[in-house]
C-alpha cells in the first residue's frame, strides 16, 4: 500500500527528486519507479492548552513520515498545511474545518494527507465513510504517522480496484468511536464533580464574558484553575451599563461598542488567544463571518446572565450546593445582587414595546394616537407623490383591528402644535439630574429559585431507583432551604437623588435631535389624539380634532407654570392700580415658534423696589415702552 521508495540516485543525479518529478527507466535494466507526492501536513486540536500534542509534536511527526514515504509539503508561500485550533473532531467533521475543509474542497492541488495519529482526523464512523469515500474518488493516500502500537499506517486509494484501505480505516474508525465515547464519559463525569467544587472552573473552552481563567490560589488548594475578572472585559461591561443608565438604548450602544470596534463577546476570547475573529454562526449553513458584531439581543443577554454575579452555571440554571446557594466560581464577581437587578430592571423597562427608535424623523411616535380606535398613528411620507407634506395615519389594517373612525393628519403642522404646546407648559422649568442609588430586593431570586423548586417537583415520583430518589430529595431540600433563607432577607429600599443642572426643558429641547425630543415628550407623558377632520381646503391645523394631554411627573410643574402665568395675566389686567406713566404691558401671544427665554422686569425711576411680574412664566413678557 506505500506509494513508492527511494533509492540510490546514480552519479550526477540529484540526491532528493524534486516536486512533483516523475522517473521512468527500463525496468529490465534494474530501475525502479520513483514518485514525488504532493502533500498536506494536518494539524488539530481539541484545545489550544494541550501540549501533550501540540502543533509542533504533529509536525515533527508529521514530517517524519512524509521523508519516509517522499511526500513534500512545499514552502513558503506554497506551503501545503492544514492547521485547525480548539477544533473538536467528535464535534466537527474534516469537511467543516476551518483549514482542513478548503484543502479537501481543492482536491487537485495534493495527493496525499497526513495526519499525526487517527484522532487528529476523526473520531466516528461516520466521518471516517465520508472521508475514505472522498479518498476513493478523488485518489487520494491518507496517511497517519503513528498508528496502532506506534507503527505508521498508509492507505493508497489511487487504485480503486483495492477495498483492503476502505475495509481497514472502517475498522479503525469503530475503534476510534469506542474511544471518543469513552473520553466522552470520562470528561462528563470529571465536569459534573468540579461544577460542585467552589471556586473551581474546568480548565480549557471560553469562559464567560467578563471572566478569565487563572491559577487557583494557595489558600483555597492551589489545585486547577478558576476565573477572575478580566480587565478588559471588565471596561466594556461598566461603559455598557454607564450609557444605559444615561439614557442611551441597547440599540444607541450597540451601534457605538461596533463603531469603535469592540470585539463582541464571541469574538473577545478569540482576541485574548491570539486567534482570528469571526466564524460560521448558528442557523446559517456555509456562510463564515469574519467578526460578529454587537446587538441588543446579544448586549441584554450578557448584562441579564448570573455569571456576573459570579453563579456556576449549566444548562442556564444556577449550579447549587446542598442548601441551596449558588456556586460561585470566583471570589470576586463583576456585580452585585443590587447592581443585576437595577440593570435587569432596567432593560426590562425598554421592552420591544417600550423601546425607542432611532431609525425614524417622527416626532411623534408614540404620541400620537386615533381618538376613534385609541391605536397608535404613524408618519407616512408619501413618497409617490411630490411636495405633499408627510401625513400621520390612523395604522389599524397592520394590527389586525378595525377602526370606525380612522384618522390622518399633517405631520407638520402636529408636530408644531405639540412643540409649542409642550414648551409652552414646562419650558421655563428647570431639568435634573437624577442619581439612582440601588437597593436590594430578593424578591427576584425568590421568583427564579421559586420556579425551579416548581419544575424540580414536576419530575417527582418518576424515579425508580432508590438512588435516584435520593438524588432528587437532596435538591429539592437544597432548593428549599434557599427558598427560606431568601424569604428571611429584608428588602432595601433604593434612593434617588436629584441635583437641578440650571438648565431649562427649553434649552434640552433646543440641543436635543429628534430622538431625543421625541423621548422627553414620552418621559412627560404627553398624549395628542386626533379626531377625524372634515373635508375642504385647510391652511391651518384646526385644533377642535387635537387634545394635547400630559401626565407624570412634570404636571405639578407644568401646572405651576400655568398658575404663574394665569397671574402675571390678571395683575397686567388689573384696572385699580395707578398707571406707570410711559410703561404699558401685555401677554404675547402663543406661537408656533415659542421663545424660551424669560423677561427681566423694567425698573421704573418713579418705583424705589420694582417687583418681578413672575416668578415662572411659560413665555416671554414684553415690555413696551
Amino acid at each position: 500500500m506505500v506509494a513508492s521508495s527511494l533509492v540510490k540516485p546514480r552519479s550526477g543525479e540529484p540526491s532528493v527528486p524534486t516536486e512533483g518529478m516523475t522517473t521512468t527507466r527500463n525496468p529490465l535494466a534494474g530501475t525502479v519507479h520513483i514518485e514525488t507526492l504532493r502533500g498536506v501536513r494536518c494539524v488539530r486540536l481539541s484545545v489550544l492548552t494541550d501540549e501533550t500534542t501540540s502543533p509542533e509534536r504533529q509536525r515533527e511527526a508529521d514530517d517524519i513520515a512524509a521523508g519516509a514515504l517522499n511526500i513534500v509539503f512545499g514552502e513558503g508561500d506554497g506551503l501545503r498545511e492544514a492547521v485547525d485550533l480548539d477544533v473538536s473532531a467528535s464535534k466537527v467533521s474534516p469537511f467543516d474545518r476551518p483549514a482542513l475543509g478548503q484543502w479537501l474542497a481543492r482536491p487537485d492541488e495534493f495527493d496525499a494527507l497526513v495526519w499525526w495519529r487517527f484522532d487528529r482526523a476523526i473520531r466516528s464512523m461516520s466521518d471516517m465513510h465520508d472521508l475514505a469515500k472522498w479518498a476513493k474518488q478523488h485518489r487520494k493516500m491518507l496517511v497517519f504517522a503513528e498508528g496502532i502500537g506506534g507503527g505508521r499506517l498508509v492507505f493508497d486509494f489511487r487504485n480503486p480496484m483495492d477495498p483492503m484501505s476502505e475495509l481497514m480505516m472502517m475498522m479503525l474508525a469503530f475503534a476510534a468511536q469506542v474511544e471518543s465515547q469513552s473520553i466522552s464519559d470520562r470528561v462528563t463525569g470529571a465536569m459534573a464533580a468540579m461544577r460542585r467544587m467552589p471556586l473551581r472552573w474546568r480548565g480549557g473552552g471560553k469562559p464567560p464574558y467578563g471572566c478569565m481563567p487563572a491559577p487557583m490560589p494557595e489558600e483555597h488548594g492551589g489545585v486547577g484553575w478558576t476565573l477572575v475578572p478580566d480587565p478588559d472585559a471588565v471596561l466594556i461591561i461598566e461603559r455598557i451599563v454607564r450609557e444605559l443608565l444615561e439614557g442611551k438604548t441597547a440599540s444607541a450602544v450597540a451601534i457605538g461598542l461596533n463603531e469603535d470596534q469592540v470585539p463582541s463577546p464571541r469574538d473577545h476570547w478569540a482576541v485574548k488567544q491570539n486567534r482570528a475573529k469571526g466564524g460560521r454562526p448558528g442557523g446559517a449553513k456555509g456562510l463564515i463571518r469574519d467578526a460578529f458584531n454587537w446587538n441588543p439581543t446579544v448586549l441584554t443577554r450578557m448584562l441579564k446572565n448570573p455569571t456576573l454575579l459570579g453563579w456556576k452555571m449549566h444548562q442556564g440554571k444556577p449550579v447549587r450546593d446542598d442548601q441551596g446557594n449558588p456556586i460561585m466560581s470566583t471570589e470576586t464577581p463583576i456585580m452585585t445582587r443590587e447592581e443585576f437587578d437595577r440593570i435587569g430592571a432596567l432593560l426590562g423597562s425598554r421592552s420591544i414595546e417600550n423601546g425607542d427608535r432611532t431609525d425614524t424623523d417622527a416626532l411623534l411616535l408614540r404620541v400620537i394616537h386615533c381618538d376613534s380606535c385609541g391605536g397608535r398613528m404613524y408618519l407616512n411620507k408619501q413618497k409617490s407623490k411630490k411636495n405633499q407634506a408627510p401625513v400621520y395615519k390612523c395604522n389599524f389594517h397592520a394590527r389586525g383591528g378595525n377602526c370606525d373612525a380612522p384618522a390622518h393628519i399633517r405631520g407638520d403642522w402636529v408636530d408644531e402644535h405639540v412643540t409649542a404646546e409642550f414648551l409652552r407648559l414646562v419650558g421655563p422649568i428647570q431639568t435634573k439630574h437624577v442619581v439612582e442609588i440601588p437597593g436590594y430586593d430578593p424578591e427576584p431570586e425568590l421568583r427564579a429559585t421559586l420556579a425551579e423548586f416548581e419544575e424540580h417537583q414536576k419530575q417527582e415520583g418518576r424515579q425508580k431507583s432508590r438512588h435516584a430518589r435520593q438524588a432528587w430529595q437532596e435538591r429539592a431540600d437544597a432548593l428549599d432551604n434557599r427558598i427560606a433563607e431568601l424569604e428571611t432577607r429584608e428588602k432595601v429600599q433604593p434612593q434617588r437623588v436629584v441635583t437641578p443642572t440650571g438648565r431649562t426643558f427649553a434649552d434640552e429641547w433646543t440641543a436635543a435631535d429628534t430622538a431625543g425630543r421625541r423621548a422627553m415628550l414620552i418621559e412627560a407623558g404627553v398624549r395628542l389624539d386626533v379626531r377625524r377632520g372634515t373635508r375642504g381646503g385647510w391652511r391651518k391645523l384646526d385644533t377642535s380634532r387635537v387634545d394635547f394631554t400630559m401626565t407624570g411627573e412634570l404636571d405639578p410643574a407644568a401646572e405651576g407654570v400655568a398658575v404663574a402665568a394665569a397671574d402675571v395675566t390678571a395683575e397686567a389686567n388689573r384696572t385699580d392700580m395707578p398707571a406707570i406713566p410711559g410703561v404699558v404691558a401685555r401677554l404675547a401671544q402663543t406661537t408656533a415658534e415659542p421663545v424660551h427665554t424669560l423677561a427681566e422686569p423694567v425698573a421704573d425711576p418713579a418705583r424705589e423696589h420694582p417687583e418681578p411680574v413672575a416668578e415662572l412664566v411659560p413665555e416671554r413678557v414684553p415690555v413696551l415702552a
